[in-house]
């Protein structure tokens, strides 16, 4: 029997290695759908709610794996679906592979049913856009767009009309006009070494320095050992872009934690004080974070050409690979005798666990949500995947969740999107079935899609070695992260009409899907709620009724800024009272640290 174009594209990915393609049919794609029907279930389709959680699971997927994700959805608005995922790769620079599909060739430039131009669509979003007209042109169309999304670290798209996936595959011939396309086969990562004469420039630039300061992003990953060294070397404190949350451990006495609007005193006082300042591997976009210009002299290393010396004014810009880079730099390096700038650093993060402990412990009404975090701080395992969604919830991930051991954490770090924290916890759970889950999630991203996906962990529950995936529901029916900013940063009160959120029991809703849930509404409930979730044999969900007035303060924030914010809530904030009471309680156990 002949194959078709769809079983050749399903066999091409196998070959690609690919175990799982995240999407949603349509008669776009029913070529291919068909096509995986055939394929005994390898690679699998796991289908989501909704085309764009496809994307997000992809993204998560390559995230946590380290390896290119598929994602596939139909022509029309099944493709522009799949876009705010495919965003949420390209700015954090993960390879997903989208495979499309498209009205039939011969209706095409008819104004056809679901016909947009899908090239102009993608043509931003993607590095590598190709739409397939003859059978001959897949195996360089699905090698290519494999081999460009894992090399530039990026989505690509591949788009199939319809009437294709069905005809007879040919393989390209030996001829005029033809393009092969050699074997599928393993990509070894970039092993980029600057110039030598460059190196050593960085290498005095950060012997001169005194007070040395690091800041590292997902681009250290596979250079933790070497940043740990170079670290010793210098005496220097080690900041974490969020992206780069987990590739360093909490418990390392001279990491300051998150830097930003959503980082640590710390972090803070670190790029404050420094007089020398390492990059490596972040693009981190804010410059108000870092050391005022002139301040420092600055190094920054990176795999990517374009986004190096566009942050701070960096002196030796190292473009290359941050493991090779550190390894070559740190010989070069001399280790400083005077410790009392680490030391003052570790004083510092000290002081900054403390006070976090503090404030997390504070009463709220009903519940405190720094202290959801630090109760799971407590208690989560060391080979625990987090995810976390886009919202004041994300401060609380981003703050209070002390990584050790083998975790590893992510977000939507660049685009910021409302909604991938449970579709990156199913990616994950696919890329490490053998692990446990755990997203955090504010109940605005459960409204808008992390509800319809309990029923895709309700499906897919018995694929993974271990069942455990905890959705914690940081329920508050606040659009909490918007009203704050409203507050601090448009001086205006909450309004009620576009922020407050319909109340649902979000555990009644799981246990309807099929899923174990536990409802917390007090701060006794909370560690053993804990407990019971990272214990259960299957996925849980966490709902915690939280109170919306517990402020996201920033690490640089003064009493002056804050009787700004008093000033803009009485102007008609609706629990204006309480607010102001949460925030004082808050800020006063930054200044308890300090006696």
């Amino acid at each position: 029997m002949a194959q078709q174009v769809g079983d050749y594209v399903v066999r091409r990915l196998r070959e690609w290695g690919v175990e799982q393609v995240f999407g949603y049919p349509g008669d776009g794609i029913n070529g291919l759908i068909a096509a995986f029907g055939r394929a005994d279930d390898n690679p699998a389709f796991i289908q989501a709610r909704h085309e764009e959680m496809s994307a997000f699971e992809a993204t998560g997927y390559a995230k946590f794996s380290g390896n290119a994700a598929v994602c596939t959805a139909t022509s029309g608005p099944g493709a522009i679906h799949l876009l705010n995922g495919l965003y949420d790769a390209k700015l954090d620079h993960v390879p997903v592979v989208a495979i499309v599909g498209q009205t039939a060739r011969s209706a095409m430039g008819g104004s056809y049913q679901q016909e947009v131009n899908l090239q102009n669509l993608f043509q931003d979003v993607a590095d590598y856009v190709v739409e397939v007209n003859v059978a001959s042109q897949l195996p360089n169309a699905l090698d290519r767009a494999f081999r460009v999304a894992i090399t530039r670290r990026a989505p690509t798209a591949v788009i199939i009309p319809s009437d294709l996936q069905e005809e007879e595959y040919e393989p390209p011939e030996h001829a005029f006009k033809q393009v092969p396309s050699s074997p599928p086969g393993a990509l070894p990562p970039a092993q980029v070494i600057p110039d030598r004469d460059e190196i050593r420039r960085a290498a005095e630039i950060l012997d001169a320095g005194s007070r040395v300061a690091i800041l590292i992003g997902q681009g250290a990953r596979s250079a933790a050992e070497e940043v740990v060294e170079i670290a010793d070397r210098t005496g220097a404190g080690v900041a974490k872009a969020l992206l780069g949350k987990d590739v360093l451990p909490d418990d390392l006495p001279f990491v300051t934690g998150p830097i930003g609007l959503l980082g640590s005193r710390p972090s803070y006082e670190l790029m404050r004080d420094c007089d020398t300042l390492l990059i490596v591997g972040s693009n981190f976009p804010y410059s108000q974070f870092l050391p005022e210009f002139g301040q420092a002299r600055a190094v920054q290393i990176d795999i990517d050409g374009t986004m190096i010396g566009m942050r701070y004014p960096t002196e030796v810009n190292l473009v290359g690979d941050a493991k090779s880079t550190l390894a070559e730099l740190i010989p070069l390096i001399r280790r400083k005798t005077d410790r009392s700038w680490r030391e003052a650093v570790e004083k510092n993060v000290v002081r900054w666990w403390e006070t976090l402990e503090r404030q997390s412990m504070v009463d709220a009404r009903p519940l405190n949500p720094m202290r959801v975090v630090w109760e799971l701080s407590e208690r989560i395992p060391e080979n625990a995947i987090v995810t976390a969604d886009s919202g004041s919830s994300t401060n609380w991930y981003a703050r209070c969740l002390r990584f050790h051991g083998r975790m590893r954490g992510s977000l939507s770090g660049t685009l910021a999107t409302m909604g991938p924290g449970v579709p990156y916890a199913i990616g994950a759970k696919f890329a490490h079935p053998d692990r446990p889950a755990i997203a955090l999630v504010g109940d605005g991203a459960m409204q808008m899609n992390g509800l319809a996906e309990l029923l895709t962990i309700a499906r897919y529950r018995d694929r993974w070695a271990d069942p455990r995936l905890v959705v914690c529901v940081f329920h508050n029916n606040d659009l909490n992260q918007v009203t704050w900013e409203l507050r601090a940063m448009g001086g205006a009160p909450k309004f009620e009409e576009s922020q407050s959120l319909p109340d649902v029991s979000y555990a009644e809703v799981a246990r309807v899907m099929g899923l174990a849930a536990i409802t917390v509404e007090s701060a006794d409930e909370l560690g053993p709620a804990w407990d019971s979730a990272l214990h259960a044999d299957g996925p849980v969900l966490l709902d915690v009724k939280c109170d919306p007035e517990v402020p996201p303060i920033p690490p640089h924030a003064t009493w002056e800024q804050m009787k700004d914010t008093v000033e803009a809530v009485l102007r008609g904030d609706p629990d204006a009272r309480h607010f102001i009471a949460q925030g004082v309680k808050a800020k006063a156990q930054e200044f308890m640290r300090r006696s």
